[in-house]
């Protein structure tokens, strides 16, 4: 069961994943990437092979790379996936939904979603996943978040409607085939400039399915925020403190 994350019946999560279905540069361009200690705390020892689901531009697909797994990204949106593809020319992309791959049984050592998992079904995405890992293996679920315990960024994330920001205590949802979750937050900051906060707000999927006069809104508060409230100047040097959370499961006896 999940426990302090976003309430999402199905068509409204079909909605806002839709989103992300065209504008793959821009979000290679001004979405963080992940902390490398992530990958060495989910990646099983001996393993060779991962998925990742939900690949997106492959923010997470390169860490699996670089750590030497040969990986799957797999993803519904085609531009995203063609961005991935040139940034990794090595990676195996397939276009499709994460509840139904098309791969093979038992052709992973390791199946991760990072920023992704709560736009699957869970119960689903559960059983595919599962039923993708070779013996031994396990699941990975990632997601970056802002680090709204420092005052400043909990604002900003208000005013940029993130709406990714877990409570404490969250777990992600999942069906009844994983088990033995354990957790780990890792804390590292972003380099960013006001500019670049906004173009990150322009990325996510409350801006991107707002109207024009929602989205006008949100640039105004926040060029408010960030240079009449806070100070800064254009261009200036910041650094966007974020926490990465991370999770990693087992298959259940059956």
């Amino acid at each position: 069961m999940a426990r302090g994350g976003p309430k999402l019946d199905d068509a409204r999560r079909r909605e806002l994943a839709s989103a992300f279905e065209a504008g793959g540069a821009h979000y290679e361009r001004v979405r963080p990437g992940y902390p490398a200690e992530t990958v060495a705390w989910l990646v099983p020892d001996g393993a060779e092979t991962a998925v990742d689901l939900g690949a997106g531009t492959g923010k997470f697909t390169g860490l699996l790379a670089r750590h030497g797994l040969g990986v799957t990204a797999v993803d519904p949106s085609a531009d995203m996936l063609a961005e991935l593809g040139r940034r990794y020319a090595g990676v195996h992309c397939i276009v499709a939904p994460a509840e139904s791959t098309g791969l093979p049984d038992g052709c992973a050592d390791l199946v991760v979603a990072a920023q992704a998992w709560h736009w699957f079904d869970p119960e689903a995405a559960t059983r595919e996943a599962v039923r993708l890992l070779r013996p031994g293996g396990r699941v990975g679920l990632i997601w970056n978040q802002l680090d709204t315990t420092v005052p400043w960024v909990h604002r900003l994330s208000r005013i940029m409607h993130a709406g990714d920001v877990h409570k404490p205590g969250y777990h992600p949802p999942s069906g009844p085939e994983l088990t033995g979750w354990e957790s780990a937050v890792i804390r590292w900051e972003d380099p960013i400039t006001p500019e670049g906060i906004v173009d990150l707000t322009k990325s996510r999927s409350y801006y991107l399915r707002a109207d024009a006069r929602h989205r006008a809104k949100v640039e105004s508060n926040l060029a408010w925020y960030l240079h009449e409230h806070l100070g800064h100047a254009p261009g200036e040097a910041l650094a966007l403190p974020y926490l990465t959370q991370v999770w990693r499961a087992v298959p259940s006896v059956s």
